[in-house]
């Protein structure tokens, strides 16, 4: 792992609890995300992690937590993340950050929620996701206005303007 991104989350994590910003993540103690949940903590943060029961053997959770949900599933998880987020930044991560990352973007297309989504491009990590979106819509599988669904911050004064003045929120109507 690059350990720039590593610093990076380490900063993100102080930055929020500085901030008085509550911290709802997976509940892991490894990768990005175990940093920063650790330096949250470490600034006096509150950390609530959120961790399906089949995965406390195989990804140990942070033990030092303000608060561990175990849910049965990971539906249950990403529900229960969802529930107590206000907002959600996407830092650097892999399978699981890009599935959740693609769930609640859809969810807000969706219009089950109109909370900010801010993708941390932290050294371009997310670059090709957006080249990727960029392609959906110029396939025609996507309209224009599916960018408006998120915002895309790479510093960390940038991340916290978009979760408070972000995007206008786009809900849309299913029929």
């Amino acid at each position: 792992m690059d350990p720039r991104l590593e610093e990076f989350a380490r900063t993100f994590g102080s930055a929020c609890a500085a901030r008085g910003i509550e911290l709802i993540y997976g509940g892991g103690g490894i990768g990005l995300m175990g940093t920063v949940a650790e330096a949250a903590l470490e600034a006096g943060g509150r950390v609530v992690g959120i961790i399906p029961r089949s995965l406390l053997e195989s990804e140990p959770p942070f033990s030092n937590v303000t608060e561990l949900v175990v849910v049965d599933s990971m539906h249950e998880r990403k529900q229960e993340m969802f529930d107590r987020a206000d907002g959600f930044v996407v830092l650097p991560g892999g399978l699981g950050t890009l599935d959740e990352t693609i769930e609640i973007i859809t969810w807000r297309q969706l219009g089950f929620h109109d909370k900010p989504i801010v993708l941390a491009n932290v050294r371009g990590y997310w670059n090709p996701l957006l080249t990727l979106f960029d392609h959906i819509v110029a396939t025609g599988f996507a309209q224009p206005d599916s960018h408006d669904l998120y915002t895309v911050a790479d510093s960390l004064d940038g991340i916290f303007e978009r979760l408070t003045t972000g995007a206008a929120p786009r809900i849309r109507a299913t029929a």
